[in-house]
């Protein structure tokens, strides 16, 4: 049998080979670890070079099975609590906001066997107040209506009218950014009342009636509302003003200032009296509202108002203020006073014996107060 001599490469082959499967056959395998014990990851720190690995093992944490009593499954309300609040639905965002008041006031008076003497009587004021105002952004847009009946009757007399009025204001406001108070507005008021009014103990002749006289204001100008829209001034460089007085009767007088009828000289109506009465001039409006103090708020109302062509520098004024002292949510004490000025509502005509008129009198400073306990709902 020949054998070759073996070349270098296949030596080196066959001594490698050799060493790989004598180690394989020597090397122990590692011990297998108990059930009770985890072995854990291996710790290593990677910002020192001579980390120490410490291998540790953790036992496991045994859970005791509790018995669960299946014979009776009896659920206890016991323990079961009610949610403290109430959820509530939700509710689409709007940026619309609503103001419902109505309240009903009383003032009374009783004598019975009274030494100083004195009339019974009873007096009774309904008043209501709605708003809808709306703001966005740039936009704002408020919308006022208020109205009063007020009555009295006193022992001996007939009921007495002692308040009458209606009054919508709607005003639109843009401003340039979300930042600034002032806005550029336009801003539309109306008044007039309900039943005709009199000067008692005169009966038979009204001195007023709905629509005779109805104001009604349109202009433009700038606006300054505050930020809880608490305070807000108005200023109308150019505003008209139209007088209604549809009351044919009280037109031919010329009452509140509209032309008055043409009499021929045996005092026939040659021309009947205008029932319309423009102005253009300048206006101003300041409605604020504050808390005095705990339960007493006070809300004022001012508008001050002049013509340009006719009577420019006599201003007409329009001024209410209430006190409002709330005894809780229903009862309120309500304390107002109401100041009216008005250039073209002229008092104390002066007549010759044969009735006619031969001074129309002149304007005089307006005054009421009020007082009143009743009750207010606000829904």
């Amino acid at each position: 049998m020949n054998f070759e001599i073996m070349k270098p490469q296949n030596f080196f082959f066959i001594l490698f080979l050799a060493v790989q499967l004598g180690y394989s056959q020597d090397s122990i395998p590692n011990p297998l670890m108990p059930d009770s014990t985890i072995v854990a990851p291996i710790l290593r720190d990677s910002m020192r070079i001579d980390t120490i690995v410490i291998r540790r093992t953790q036992p496991r944490v045994k859970q005791t099975a509790e018995p669960v009593n299946i014979m009776n499954t009896t659920i206890s309300f016991k323990k079961t609590k009610p949610l403290s609040e109430i959820q509530k639905k939700f509710e689409v965002p709007t940026f619309w906001q609503s103001v419902n008041l109505i309240g009903l006031n009383f003032s009374q008076a009783a004598f019975i066997n009274w030494n100083a003497g004195g009339n019974n009587s009873i007096a009774a004021q309904a008043n209501a107040r709605f708003e809808r105002n709306y703001k966005f952004r740039y936009f704002q847009w408020n919308n006022i209506l208020e109205t009063r009946y007020g009555i009295n009757l006193q022992e001996g007399q007939k009921i007495r009218k002692t308040d009458d009025a209606i009054r919508i204001s709607s005003t639109v406001g843009y401003r340039r950014d979300t930042i600034s108070n002032w806005y550029y507005s336009v801003k539309a008021n109306f008044n007039t009342q309900y039943t005709d009014g009199f000067k008692y103990p005169d009966r038979e002749t009204p001195i007023s009636r709905v629509m005779s006289p109805g104001y009604f204001f349109l202009g433009a100008g700038t606006s300054y509302i505050s930020k809880g829209q608490k305070l807000n001034i108005y200023i109308s460089p150019i505003t008209q003003k139209a007088t209604f007085v549809l009351d044919q009767e009280l037109a031919d007088k010329g009452a509140f200032g509209v032309e008055k009828a043409v009499l021929d000289p045996d005092g026939n109506i040659v021309e009947r009296g205008k029932n319309l009465f423009l102005e253009v001039g300048f206006l101003i409006t300041n409605d604020w509202e504050t808390q005095l103090m705990e339960n007493i708020a006070l809300k004022h109302r001012l508008n001050l108002y002049t013509d340009y062509i006719r009577s420019f520098g006599n201003i007409d004024i329009d001024w209410e203020l209430n006190v409002n002292l709330k005894v809780n949510k229903y009862i309120v004490t309500n304390l107002g006073t109401h100041i009216i000025y008005d250039d073209d509502i002229l008092f104390d005509a002066l007549k010759n014996e044969a009735g006619e008129v031969i001074n129309e009198g002149r304007p005089k400073l307006q005054f009421k107060q009020l007082l009143g306990v009743g009750v207010a709902y606000n829904f």
